[in-house]
């Protein structure tokens, strides 16, 4: 005779995480709302209006599209385990195949050129690193070098010939393509701009922003958003998204229960690289019009930091996305007089986390908190714009501060950037 005895069940790692506070919907409103009243005493007290313009936000509306598709691009990529290093070598095919297509016949076509070239980038990305085994960020490495070598090669090819010269063309540029269309809120938009202009405290500055989001917005920025709701659905909402998934946190397990491993990553992989594309396409037929050699500027870089920020989640990854395109936008907008406003917004930061520190008994980080927030301070009531280098490298400032305060509570799938083999479990 024997006795059954039942063990204790060991607590899990998803256990653990479970019993973490999460944010809900009321606090992320009373963060939402902390920051714009943060926003508003930086624009009153230093006198910059154009931190909170509808102008300022449409702008960093458009410079967060394509930093949001890349960071898109990179969390289909990694949510399947597979480290996408060349989100900016697929972003310059997407920006070059999307100009190439969009001037010779109308952008939308172009659209779908430059989803098919990051498209094409996903796939070598996918060949190397799922069925070759090649280390992920050797692969991404060098699909960056070979999409800023073809694109330079054949935009010397293409884009220097008769035809196209003739309509603006040059070996590092392309001609013009037509616009997308902008839709605007009829009514809503001008009577929030007339509020904006009155400069009332929070009101004006939320009437701003308000209006930078319905005012003349590309209709391929809709198109954007959308796919970050579509993107949730899929992942989280769907058995495709939960086999997915399996296959970037354990590959081993998911293919004890059928999973074809291979596949998901497959199609993670490609539909990453059509995301980066789609983002390229965006910076060549939206926010310029045309092709420029060097356009994309490390934008899939920063992308990837805006999804490690976002935790490997759409939510986050469109906060992050929106706080570097908004850096990005008001370097190109306002130049150092809004940037030097903004050091004031970061001592009230860094003396906040610095409070926080404390609170949690991690005194040696609040000391360093504290004593950059007093620098800074100094650095603003001494001086009454910033250097042109300093604003040009801004959004890069921004990518390395958010990460670095944000490191301490990501978790990325387990099975992330490991190599797999099918069989390995057996």
């Amino acid at each position: 005779m024997s006795t059954a005895t039942t063990a204790p069940a060991a607590k899990s790692p998803a256990g653990k995480k479970a019993g973490k506070r999460r944010l809900s919907l009321p606090v992320v409103l009373l963060i939402v709302a902390g920051a714009l009243i943060a926003l508003s005493a930086v624009r009153a007290i230093s006198g910059a209006q154009d931190i909170t313009a509808s102008g300022q936000i449409g702008a960093a509306l458009s410079m967060a599209v394509p930093i949001g598709l890349a960071g898109l691009g990179g969390l289909w990529a990694e949510r399947a385990g597979v480290v996408n290093i060349g989100l900016e070598g697929m972003m310059i095919l997407g920006t070059f195949f999307g100009a190439w297509a969009g001037w010779q016949t109308n952008p939308w076509i172009g659209v779908l050129a430059g989803v098919l070239g990051g498209m094409f980038g996903g796939l070598l990305h996918a060949v190397a690193t799922v069925t070759f085994g090649v280390d992920h960020i050797i692969s991404g490495i060098a699909i960056n070098i070979l999409a800023l070598g073809v694109t330079t090669y054949f935009a010397k090819l293409w884009f220097n010939s008769p035809e196209a010269a003739a309509k603006g063309g040059s070996p590092k540029q392309s001609p013009p393509a037509e616009s997308i269309d902008t839709l605007s809120l009829p009514g809503i938009s001008d009577w929030l701009y007339s509020v904006e202009k009155h400069h009332w405290f929070f009101v004006s500055d939320v009437a701003g922003i308000l209006g930078g989001l319905v005012t003349k917005v590309s209709l391929l920025t809709i198109v954007a958003v959308l796919l970050f709701a579509l993107t949730f659905w899929v992942l989280w909402k769907t058995s495709f998204g939960l086999r997915l998934r399996s296959a970037g946190e354990n590959p081993i397990a998911a293919e004890s229960l059928g999973v074809n491993v291979y596949k998901y990553k497959y199609i993670a992989v490609i539909v990453s690289g059509g995301m980066a594309g789609l983002g390229g396409a965006f910076l060549s037929l939206v926010t310029s019009h045309i092709y420029n050699e060097g356009q994309t500027g490390g934008r899939g870089y920063i992308g990837l930091a805006a999804m490690i920020f976002g935790n490997w989640r759409p939510g986050g990854l469109a906060m992050g996305a929106g706080l570097f395109g908004f850096a990005d936008a008001l370097q190109l907008r306002n130049g150092g007089t809004s940037v030097h406003a903004l050091l004031l917004l970061l001592v009230v930061l860094l003396v906040g986390l610095a409070l926080w520190k404390a609170y949690r008994k991690a005194f040696l980080a609040a000391a360093i908190c504290a004593v950059i927030a007093a620098g800074v301070l100094v650095w603003y009531l001494g001086t009454d714009t910033v250097p042109t280098e300093f604003v040009s490298a801004t959004p890069y400032v921004v990518t390395l501060l958010v990460l670095s305060l944000s490191a301490q509570r990501l978790r990325m799938p387990r099975a992330n950037g490991m190599r797999y083999r099918k069989g390995q479990g057996k």
